[in-house]
């Protein structure tokens, strides 16, 4: 069968060629801009790859379009599919109809920590022999590609929230039909598709209904809006992580780094990994649990983490010079913000600067949606810039007047470049937050750090 994909050089769309390439499917594909690293990728997979959308790609008569959701009414090759009737689907739907139907599915959704808690839960069941297929919108270190297909019987897949496509408006994560289910948090976001957090919860619950009863729904005991989606209608067995009466973290090192695990009363096992941040211990205890439920020992699947490697993307030392560490992280939301600073203070300590430099790139971020979060985000840091590109819609300046700490907006990059190594001194950390490339500021920064 070959398939042909319409926007293929995102993470997820590029990883549902990679698993359908792997599984035996002619693939083919297109998108506006063909870039390292998805397209490297993808050619060293053997998929042949057009750059744009032009209607001619569609003339070796594909048997099946797989629409992604960058894809729009108007666009003249979306109005051909329609006109001439060519069979298309949604990536998701291709997922949910070619390949997830054969597998047992462990889906991780949430605001928050999605790629991490997937790919520390593929590691666990890699560690514990088995050999998991898996897709995940980042780069899991451990395994250097972002989607495998494997033989096995389990599949991890990333469950984001956002849209399907064009003509499926419902979360992409509805396909997935799991039989374990992390649901990690809930907060306001994708303000370009949701209106309000009442609008996500409604799509969580339709989640929620796609779970088995003889599955496992796992959620946080501190999330109230996880607790409301589950009180609209649950049918599933669920397992509540951070209760002292079920699986719970106690600390042994401040930056989360070193952790001792309980179920009750009774100890499981001491996790001692790279990862710091109490969020990367929540993140652990739900990866933990879900293992649990394929057999595998809560004490294995805590000594698995210890060889667990953070995602490209998450607190990911891109290098030190002159005693100064650029750090990169996709952080783009006011909740990751904090915590990401939290465990990074944690694990510097006092004694070192730290600059946060924040794009606000996301859709949420560009239309304002929780700017009034944002300022008080930033209190870990000693000194804050923030670049406002022209595609941001609300006052960015205001930041300055709202933050305790100093906090400079920019709208020249060149400029505040230059003032951010202006601030570089020996013990400082610049903590880089985007969920985009940001114009390879973690390269240049260094850079220019060696030419002082």
């Amino acid at each position: 069968m070959h398939i042909h994909i319409l926007g293929i050089c995102g993470t997820f769309m590029g990883g549902i060629a990679m698993l359908a390439k792997q599984a035996g499917f002619k693939v083919t594909g297109s998108d506006l801009n063909v870039y390292p690293p998805m397209s490297d990728e993808l050619k060293a997979a053997g998929i042949e790859l057009t750059e744009g959308f032009d209607v001619a790609q569609l003339d070796e008569k594909p048997d099946l379009v797989v629409v992604g959701n960058v894809m729009k009414r108007g666009m003249e090759i979306v109005e051909l599919l329609l006109n001439e009737k060519i069979p298309f689907v949604s990536g998701p739907q291709w997922l949910e109809e070619h390949y997830l139907c054969n597998k047992t599915v462990l889906a991780v959704a949430g605001t928050h920590g999605k790629t991490t808690t997937s790919s520390m839960l593929t590691w666990i069941l890699e560690k514990n022999g088995r050999d998991p297929g898996f897709l995940i919108g980042g780069i899991p270190e451990n395994f250097g590609i972002s989607a495998r297909n494997t033989k096995s019987e389990f599949f991890v897949i990333e469950a984001d929230e956002y849209d399907c496509a064009f003509f499926d408006k419902r979360s992409k994560f509805v396909h997935y039909h799991p039989t374990v289910l992390i649901m990690n948090n809930l907060e306001y976001d994708h303000a370009d598709i949701f209106d309000s957090v009442a609008d996500i919860q409604k799509q969580f619950h339709h989640l929620v209904r796609t779970v088995p009863g003889r599955g496992l729904i796992i959620y946080p005991n501190d999330d109230e809006n996880l607790k409301a989606v589950v009180e609209m209608g649950c049918w599933t067995q669920t397992a509540v992580i951070g209760d002292e009466k079920g699986l719970h973290a106690k600390l042994l090192k401040q930056d989360g780094s070193v952790f001792e695990i309980y179920n009750g009363s009774e100890y499981v096992g001491k996790v001692n990994y790279e990862c710091t941040g109490t969020y990367n211990v929540h993140n652990s205890l739900m990866a933990i649990k879900a293992a649990s439920y394929v057999g595998i020992a809560l004490s294995d699947a805590a000594a698995a983490l210890e060889s667990f490697r953070l995602p490209k993307r998450r607190m990911e030392n891109k290098g030190t010079v002159k005693d100064v560490t650029v750090y990169d992280d996709f952080a783009h939301h006011p909740t990751a913000i904090r915590l990401t600073l939290e465990g990074l203070r944690a694990k510097v300590g006092d004694n070192t600067k730290i600059i946060a430099v924040f794009e606000p790139r996301s859709n949420s971020m560009k239309l304002g949606a929780n700017h009034d979060m944002l300022a008080a985000s930033f209190k870990s840091a000693d000194l804050i810039f923030v670049y406002a590109s022209p595609a941001v819609k609300w006052d960015v300046r205001a930041l300055e007047k709202q933050s305790e700490k100093p906090l400079h907006v920019f709208f020249d990059f060149d400029k505040m470049l230059e003032a951010i190594i202006a601030q570089c001194s020996p013990h400082t950390s610049v903590l880089v937050m985007s969920n985009g490339g940001f114009n390879g500021i973690h390269q240049k920064l260094l850079t220019k750090l060696e030419s002082l």
